[in-house]
């Protein structure tokens, strides 16, 4: 199985600029639809964002639009989370994960069980 590797946790002032890489190893992911998770403590994992297997298509949640871009580069095998203006209230543990199939839709509606997933990586935003 492929496998997605995340940084190591990382520590970034309030207001300020982070971008999270998510490397496959083991195989591609060039085909398949990604997202980005977080779970903070005490609360359950929540989207953040998709892009699909091109990455001409991406889906937000409104906690992310206007401050996190999603890309993808095909060509070097890995996913990015680019996060603006960061606030305390960002603070969690970021999952990314891969789809079996291409479009958002199979990152938005997917059951966990159907994801493949990295490790996780803290973010942690100082006020």
């Amino acid at each position: 199985q492929v496998q997605l590797v995340e940084p190591g946790g990382t520590l970034v002032q309030a207001g300020g600029f982070l971008r999270l890489p998510c490397p496959a190893s083991g195989g591609n992911l060039r085909t398949n639809a990604m997202g980005w998770f977080r779970q903070a403590a005490g609360k359950e994992r929540e989207l953040v964002a998709a892009i699909n297997w091109s990455g001409h298509n991406t889906y937000y949640s409104d906690s992310a639009k206007g401050r996190f871009a999603i890309s993808r580069d095909n060509a070097k095998n890995t996913m990015y989370l680019a996060m603006n203006n960061l606030k305390p209230e960002d603070t969690a543990t970021y999952y990314c994960a891969a789809s079996r199939t291409r479009e958002t839709t199979a990152i938005v509606q997917a059951s966990p069980n159907s994801l493949n997933w990295g490790q996780g990586t803290q973010v942690t935003v100082s006020s």
